[in-house]
Formats: structure tokens, sequence, C-alpha cells
């Protein structure tokens, strides 16, 4: 993908969320949609639904990537997939045993 998309360093990009994950997000060329997303990738991240647009820099502070990872997937495989963080191993317990309150 050789077009002006990435021109200036700027790219405007669109976030969806899943359906199906908590936290699992998509992002795009706002202009280009979801057409370059595999349709694989599309049945598990299930319906996507936007969250929002933004206007990505290289420089531009995110939560959990890197701008410039997320502008690099973008030009190179038209999106950038984030996967939900892994849960801390303590966390997990927490859903495995049932809890009971003990005085």
């Amino acid at each position: 993908m050789t077009d002006d998309r990435m021109k200036g360093d700027k790219l405007l990009c669109e976030i969806f969320k899943s359906s199906r994950k908590e936290e699992m997000y998509l992002y795009v060329d706002k202009r280009q949609g979801l057409k370059d997303v595999p349709e694989a990738l599309l049945e598990r991240f299930g319906k996507p639904v936007s969250t929002m647009t933004l206007i990505l820099t290289a420089d531009k502070p995110m939560a959990r990537a890197k701008a410039s990872d997320v502008m690099a997937g973008i030009r190179d495989k038209g999106y950038y997939f984030q996967m939900p963080p892994a849960k801390e191993e303590y966390l997990m317990d927490l859903y495995r045993t049932p809890t009971e309150a003990r005085y």
C-alpha cells in the first residue's frame, strides 16, 4: 500500500472494539475502513463497534500500544490488531474458586 495515507506522518484512524471480547481492538485507516481486514480475523473479532476516530502521529501517547507500531501495522497490512492484556495469575484465582466472606 503506497499511497498518501501516511503523508506527513499523520493518519486518520478509526478504532473498533470487539463485540465478542473485552479490550480487543482493531485500528484502521478511516478512509479505508475494514476492507483490508482478513475475513477470518473479523469472524473471531465479532461485530466491529466503532469507538472513536483520531489523528495518529508517531509520537502520540496511547494506553497500550505505541502509535508508531499502530501506524506501521496499518501502513503494511491495512489494520492493527490489539489483543486484550494478559490477566495476572492472582486475578485468575478470583474466577476459579468461589469466594466466601469469613470473619
